[in-house]
């Protein structure tokens, strides 16, 4: 393995994950909600997070791309959109890390011409350096982190170390 540093532990992370779902169990106490997992690197986040929820919900799945090579390409290609109907409900994006904010962008975009009630942001890794103008910033932040390339917890690092129990960077 290469020389990795821990920057978020296991047990930082599973106390952070259930603060972030009594939050939301708070905001969306006797509601439904449907949580959007953006794939591949939430899927960790969402199924931890989901443990600790006590309201209804249903899941469904995106899967955009805007990395290569661990480098923003600039553009963003969605390569699986959701298969149900969002009209009329209350949705959770579930997603690993913003930096620049323009997946996100994109993505409020597109779901929101399939006339959600409301569409709110829940994302593990909040880097604010790096946001764009114009780009929003998300409803519920588990941390925020310095501008470095992190991953592990389902983040991956050129296909590899999404099984790693805590967030990791490369050594310097």
């Amino acid at each position: 393995m290469e020389n990795i540093v821990e920057m978020i532990s296991q047990r930082e992370l599973a106390r952070r994950v259930e603060e972030l779902a009594q939050e939301l169990n708070a905001d969306y106490a006797g509601k439904e909600a449907v949580f959007i997992c953006l794939l591949k690197g939430a899927a960790v986040f969402m199924a931890d997070l989901m443990r600790h929820i006590n309201f209804d919900i249903t899941t469904e799945y995106m899967e955009i791309a805007s990395y290569s090579s661990n480098q923003p390409t600039g553009k963003i290609d969605m390569k699986k959109d959701i298969g149900v109907d969002i009209a009329g409900k209350d949705v959770v994006v579930i997603e690993d890390i913003i930096d620049t904010g323009a997946t996100l962008k994109f993505i409020r975009e597109h779901l929101q011409t399939k006339n959600p009630n409301s569409i709110k942001y829940c994302v593990l890794l909040d880097n604010p350096v790096r946001r764009q103008e114009g780009c929003l910033n998300p409803d519920y932040t588990g941390f925020t982190i310095p501008n470095r390339y992190v991953f592990g917890y389902g983040l991956d690092h050129d296909g590899k170390h999404r099984n790693l129990p805590f967030v990791a960077a490369l050594t310097i």
